[in-house]
């Protein structure tokens, strides 16, 4: 049995899900060892710094630099299991087509909203890069000169990711609404409490 809510069958729309989803998942599994990477680095200038009295050198740059792999690989992922913070009092009261409605606005308004984050970051990563400059670089890390382009250009890529997950969820609840479909796949479908727990288990057994 799956953890996930998104259901599954063989249209090409669900098999254009299950295909994204292999990326990712991917994307948010580097993530996540991001994150287990930066711990085990914290650790390791705490106890240089108080046994050795060496640091990690540039402990903050290092920091700063990979924040941005764990802040954002994961937000297509998320999108597409539902994990985002979502205000369900009204939501989780509607069916059938005012649900898939009500859905479809709301993705349709964070598709325009990430069109919008996509140009901006991208043109921040341009003002960041340059293929004369050393290591490609106008900008780098305060402490040991790291480049900042790497980071900034992760940027508008996990959001271009996203625009191609809203894009299928659009289509997936577009076609619930026009078909008044009771469980259409490769969308998240709204959970009761009891069912959401139940899930949560299994990611942990």
């Amino acid at each position: 049995m799956s953890s996930s809510s998104v259901l599954t069958d063989d249209t090409a729309l669900s098999r254009a899900d299950r295909a994204w989803l292999r990326l990712e998942a991917t994307m948010n599994l580097i993530g996540g060892i991001v994150i287990f990477m930066l711990v085990l680095l914290a650790v390791w200038n705490v106890l240089g710094r108080k046994f050795l009295g060496m640091p990690v050198p540039g402990y903050v740059d290092w920091t700063q630099q990979f924040m941005a792999c764990f802040a954002f690989l994961g937000l297509a992922y998320c999108q597409r299991e539902g994990g985002h913070i979502r205000m369900d009092i009204v939501v989780s009261r509607l069916h059938g087509r005012s649900l898939w409605f009500a859905e479809l606005l709301s993705v349709i308004f964070m598709l325009l909203l990430t069109t919008a984050l996509i140009y901006g970051t991208w043109f921040h990563f341009q003002r960041s890069f340059d293929w004369s400059a050393p290591m490609w670089s106008r900008d780098s890390s305060i402490d040991i000169a790291l480049p900042l382009w790497p980071a900034k250009l992760l940027v508008p890529v996990a959001l271009a990711v996203l625009w191609v997950r809203l894009a299928l969820q659009i289509w997936g609840f577009g076609r619930a609404l026009v078909r008044n479909d009771p469980a259409p796949v490769a969308v998240p479908l709204i959970e009761d409490p009891a069912t959401q727990a139940a899930h949560e288990a299994e990611t942990v057994e």
